[in-house]
């Protein structure tokens, strides 16, 4: 009996975030009188916070450092969208201006990271700089107006216009079976995965929990995929954006947990002193760590001038906090060292359901922000008291 509380305790302390998203899922979902869940809303839920989920990615290594973060990342979304649609807007290839975003936000990773790892100037002083300096550059490239952009396949390809989803290649009907199909594959795939790894544990001599605890985790989450793509299929299919973010998801997945530099991520923000005694150099890591930020803020520009169809000055105010704020409720750690990519999904979903659930509500937008810092202010304080047991 003992042992079962004890599993109890375990799964609610790992999926606080995962229940927590569930709850207010349910009271949004009465409170609406269903509207949050149409597939429409479903829909919009992520293209309107594909930059949180790309920027959050990012966010994530800087915070496992040790706690830093990158203020300036929503200045950068801003500068990089804005020479895009300015080179689109003069008939230049939408291919040469999305490298032209990506290698600029690279750049300014680049810029950055030298600051913070090699002159040690704080991060948060070094971002606080770029934040003002970027927003400007965004206004000196922009000249103060908005620049619409009407490149189609841009559009379609990231996220933009009527026409940005995967067509469905099976029928044609009220469902999208195309969508249907893509929801089944990545469980499929993902059952496999877990199977697998568990095998080859098995093989190595490793102990595996009870089998039990991965068939529970794969119904659970295999039904939540399922549920969701289908929903999907009832609007207009998989939205292009959708696309970008499982790439930029499956990528930090894969750097956080099966590279070297992953390893030196956590080892630095665990101990950077212990860290530079054992041969890695932490300034490297810093500095991969803020070129990504910077390639993450290049491709969080792409998708926002795609998703409203132009750029605008004012674009990117508050993602650094959005970006932030999914990172520390998905469970990253405030003291650095701690934190992965499903916690940020489950962090960036949850504030978009808490924005979304309370635009429908009609709530006034200040109070959408009250309500958005007292949930990220008990993240950080359920970090702190977590970090102190362990103590």
């Amino acid at each position: 009996m003992n042992d079962v509380s004890i599993n109890i305790k375990d799964v609610l302390k790992k999926y606080t975030m995962v229940l927590a998203l569930i709850v207010i899922l349910i009271f949004f979902h009465i409170m609406t009188g269903g509207k949050m869940l149409l597939p429409q809303n479903i829909n919009n839920l992520i293209s309107q916070n594909a930059y949180v989920f790309v920027l959050a990615a990012g966010m994530l290594l800087c915070i496992l450092t040790g706690g830093n973060i990158d203020l300036a990342c929503g200045s950068v979304v801003c500068f990089v969208g804005g020479i895009g649609a300015v080179m689109m807007d003069k008939d230049i290839s939408w291919v040469l201006a999305v490298l032209v975003m990506l290698i600029g936000g690279i750049l300014v990773g680049a810029w950055q990271g030298f600051w913070i790892a090699y002159v040690k100037v704080p991060p948060f002083i070094a971002t606080l700089a770029g934040m003002y300096a970027f927003r400007g550059l965004s206004n000196v490239v922009l000249q103060g107006y908005a620049v619409g952009i009407d490149d189609t396949v841009f559009l379609n390809v990231f996220g933009g216009g009527a026409d940005c989803y995967i067509p469905d290649f099976f029928g044609g009907g009220s469902i999208n079976m195309t969508c249907v199909l893509a929801g089944v594959l990545i469980v499929v795939i993902y059952a496999a995965t877990v199977f697998k790894k568990r095998m080859d544990a098995k093989k190595a001599g490793y102990s595996v929990g009870p089998l039990s605890a991965d068939l529970v985790r794969t119904v659970v989450i295999a039904a939540a995929v399922i549920w969701f793509f289908f929903k999907l299929a009832q609007y207009k299919g998989i939205p292009t954006s959708l696309i970008w973010i499982g790439v930029v998801l499956l990528a930090y997945a894969y750097i956080t947990s099966n590279t070297t530099m992953g390893r030196y991520l956590y080892a630095v923000g665990g101990n950077e002193k212990a860290t530079n005694l054992s041969g890695i150099d932490s300034r490297k890591v810093y500095f991969f760590a803020y070129v990504n930020m910077g390639l993450m803020s290049g491709l969080g520009g792409i998708l926002t001038v795609a998703r409203a169809t132009q750029a605008q000055p004012t674009f990117g105010q508050g993602y650094e906090m959005d970006a932030i704020a999914a990172c520390f409720i998905g469970g990253a750690s405030a003291y650095g060292g701690e934190g992965n990519v499903f916690g940020i999904v489950i962090g960036a979903l949850l504030m978009g359901v808490i924005n979304m659930g309370m635009s429908i509500m009609g709530v006034e937008a200040n109070y959408q922000k009250v309500v958005k810092g007292i949930v990220v202010l008990l993240a950080i304080v359920f970090d702190v008291l977590s970090n102190k047991k362990k103590k």
